[in-house]
């Protein structure tokens, strides 16, 4: 049975960076791209893929900028010295046989749903998403598989549902409801998960939420009603890009040391 990879690879480098304990910046760096390493090794020698790739985000901006030009604006950004050693990170990770893909204009994200949609459309095998990020969540509605590497635990349909409130298909409806702030995605007002999951669970998506928000004669229907076109551009701020141009094949993304 052929085995699919995706791991999120800047998840991985700033989950390290940010828990690292140097003192010096450089000495951080260096420790960073050391654990990486050790963590793809152990990835690997875990799940025993055919193919592997390992995705970075390009600087930005994005094709999400484009669209609100406030999105991610109050995020911090990325140090320099950990962004200067990514490339010798990348030929690292290339050394060992893993693939890596940075595009400029979409997110690691972009990257991974395209290739992970694909690789299960055509029905080649597993596919195991390697990332602690919420939004990829959403490909387990498609049969993939996601690995929490820090807490070593399998997030699958039943784990979703018990986090989020709501099964993987629905959490991009529920995150364009919810929003995020630190990536400044406007969401509704006043809207939290339980709401948001409620708001689902009765009308069975957003579209549904909308057409019932001529009915909610509270405070909760006012908003949806005034915040129509902000939801709107929320639910396209969340959406996962599945048509990137990669520029790979499968051959490219094979993997021969777990052979």
């Amino acid at each position: 049975m052929k085995k699919l990879l995706a791991v999120d690879g800047w998840n991985i480098v700033r989950r390290l960076y940010e828990a690292s304990d140097e003192s010096g910046e450089a000495a951080r760096v260096e420790r960073t791209v050391r654990y990486a390493l050790s963590t793809f090794s152990k990835l690997l020698a875990c799940h025993r893929p055919t193919h592997v790739l390992a995705a970075f985000d390009a600087a930005a901006p994005t094709w999400r900028h484009a669209l609100h030009p406030a999105y991610r604006q109050s995020r911090t950004p990325t140090p320099v010295a950990l962004q200067s050693a990514l490339p010798m990170a990348r030929e690292k990770l290339a050394a060992m046989g893993v693939h890596t893909i940075c595009i400029a204009g979409v997110e690691a994200d972009d990257v991974i749903a395209t290739v992970v949609l694909r690789w299960l459309q055509e029905k080649r095998g597993d596919a195991v998403v390697v990332s602690t990020g919420k939004d990829l969540h959403a490909l387990v509605a498609h049969g993939a598989m996601l690995w929490d590497h820090f807490k070593s635990e399998w997030h699958d349909a039943q784990w979703v549902e018990a986090k989020f409130g709501v099964p993987p298909a629905l959490l991009p409806d529920l995150f364009a409801l919810v929003g995020d702030v630190p990536d400044g995605i406007p969401g509704v007002t006043k809207i939290g998960l339980k709401t948001a999951a409620r708001l689902l669970q009765s009308y069975g998506s957003v579209d549904g939420v909308m057409a019932g928000a001529g009915i909610l004669k509270d405070a909760l229907g006012e908003r949806l009603r005034k915040e129509r076109e902000q939801l709107a551009l929320s639910q396209q701020l969340v959406a996962l890009k599945t048509d990137v141009r990669l520029g790979v094949t499968w051959n490219t993304l094979s993997y021969t040391g777990s052979l």
